[in-house]
């Protein structure tokens, strides 16, 4: 709907389920005049319906509940995952996949591996969403507006998510010299906790208008070739330190994807806690057997 709304590209929703792409691709197409927007919405239940897409975002899966971290999900959600790639890339050889299924970033390696595609053509969603509530949380207790915070979370998306106050800001003053270091520390909890508390309160479900924003921001960049500066979740080829893996970080998104990583210079305990946030994804990814260099 965000999307739609942004009246920037076409969209086609899939489902296996019978009517129920159909029927909320009319629902949305429906609230388009009211947005001025002109961008056709169709619901189909057939992955050829997707042909020629120049965006595939991947969705498909279960979600969590209270008590499940986004490692549980891992198995189940990886045989769907694979399937919706398998599919998709057949009719649209030459797409950008966001990925935004959990366990995000091994989802994103195991489409990376079914695909076949270059590496900067699969990306993840999570860093786009975990630097968002970590701005959300910035704002509120600076009393601030959050449009005026910049904020940069790296690592997997998980428990395990490396926020970095060095490198989040208030008009350009790092949060580090306006807040007290158990502040600070409170709203880096509070973030890596962001879904989770989401998931506590719904019982049900899991988070996706702030997951959808995320999804259409990233879009936008690729469909405009805006070349925005966004924290994805990309594949490293020794950025970082590590080869064959992906995981949060500063990259370029543009029409042809990931364009470029942006390597930062981390301090010691940035580059432990890094190291730490991938190393669990890269056990995520060896349980699914995709250990080793992609391409």
């Amino acid at each position: 709907m965000l999307l739609a709304h942004m009246n920037v590209a076409d969209i086609m929703l899939v489902d296996i389920v019978e009517g129920v792409p159909q029927g909320r691709a009319l629902d949305i197409a429906e609230s388009c005049p009211l947005y001025s927007s002109s961008v056709s919405v169709t619901g189909s239940n057939g992955y050829e319906d997707t042909a020629e897409s120049d965006v595939l975002v991947v969705t498909a899966g279960f979600p969590r509940k209270p008590g499940m971290s986004r490692d549980d999900l891992l198995k189940a959600n990886a045989e769907i995952v694979g399937k919706v790639a398998e599919e998709t890339v057949k009719q649209s050889a030459h797409a950008v996949i966001i990925v935004v299924t959990n366990p995000m970033d091994a989802m994103a390696q195991l489409v990376l591996r079914v695909s076949g595609f270059p590496e900067s053509r699969v990306v993840g969603m999570g860093g786009v969403l975990d630097s968002a509530r970590f701005r959300r949380f910035v704002a509120w207790e600076m009393g601030v507006s959050p449009g005026d915070v910049e904020a940069l979370v790296m690592g997997g998306h998980g428990s395990g998510m490396v926020p970095l106050p060095r490198f989040t800001t208030v008009k350009g003053v790092p949060i580090t010299s306006l807040l007290s270091p158990e502040r600070v520390a409170a709203l880096i909890e509070r973030t890596r906790k962001g879904g989770d508390e989401i998931v506590s309160h719904l019982k049900t479900g899991s988070a996706f208008y702030a997951p959808a924003a995320s999804v259409c921001q990233m879009i936008k960049s690729i469909i405009c070739d805006e070349k925005r500066v966004l924290p994805c979740s990309a594949y490293l080829r020794g950025q970082y330190g590590f080869e064959g893996v992906y995981a949060g970080v500063p990259v370029v998104l543009a029409s042809s994807g990931v364009e470029r990583i942006i390597e930062l210079e981390l301090e010691e305990a940035e580059k432990k806690d890094f190291g730490k946030s991938v190393s669990s994804v890269s056990a995520l990814v060896k349980q699914l057997g995709l250990t080793g260099s992609q391409r």
